[in-house]
């Protein structure tokens, strides 16, 4: 656990290098969102290493079902970060200040394979997420939902005590598309790299020229010593 969430820190190192030199907006929009990306897993990592292994969870009351919304601006939740235990898949929604709502205003309706997420005034806005075609059933009775400060964390009941290699099924065959033209080994960079690739396949020749004058760059301060990491 420890070398994977050293791998996602240099990840984002990385990813921060390039976007400082990124000029492209398209470039920067791509490196910011994987960059939120990273800080999202990286920030439940850290917390699941200072936790015990067991998990016991008292005094949850299932989440209340979705109510339609009649009013309201809603904002759609893209990221999340996502973990596991032996019993539980566990979703982390960052959204700041979402403890300061009442709890009935953070709703979540759990399906088998699926389910759907709605924070109501928060700020002045709704907040709502859908996860469809997850990749194993759940327990629906037995799941729920936690409230911590700047987080809303979404624990679906695993019907059969095991690992679970992505979230979605989709995930999990674009990945397996995507692992079939590079090597078997699991490489902890191998997502970056692989965002990195397809802005650079996509991209006109005056921003293949800065990825590239970036990557070089990059490269050249790690082989002198000079990387932060």
């Amino acid at each position: 656990m420890a070398a994977a969430l050293e791998e996602l820190q240099k990840d984002l190192e990385e990813v921060k290098e390039l976007l400082g030199k990124a000029t492209r907006k398209r470039v920067r929009d791509v490196l910011t969102a994987e960059k939120s990306k990273l800080e999202t897993e990286i920030k439940h990592k850290t917390k699941q290493n200072g936790q015990e292994k067991g998990e016991t969870i008292d005094n949850e009351k299932p989440a209340a079902v979705v109510a339609p919304i009649s009013v309201g601006y809603t904002v759609k939740i893209n990221n999340y970060g996502w973990d596991q235990s032996d019993k539980y898949v566990k979703i982390y929604i960052t959204l700041n200040g979402v403890q300061q709502v009442p709890p009935e205003n953070v709703q979540v309706q759990f399906k088998e394979r699926s389910f759907e997420v709605l924070v109501k005034n928060l700020n002045g806005k709704n907040y709502s997420m859908t996860v469809n075609n997850l990749l194993k059933p759940i327990c629906v009775e037995g799941s729920l939902r936690k409230i911590k400060t700047d987080t809303v964390l979404v624990l679906c009941k695993k019907k059969q005590e095991q690992k679970w290699d992505y979230l979605t099924q989709v995930e999990k065959e674009c990945k397996e598309k995507e692992k079939s033209s590079f090597d078997n080994d699991t490489d902890p960079s191998e997502g970056l790299m692989n965002v990195l690739k397809k802005i650079y396949e996509d991209g006109d020749d005056e921003m293949k020229r800065t990825i590239n004058k970036a990557w070089v760059e990059s490269r050249e301060k790690q082989a002198k010593g000079e990387s932060e990491f």
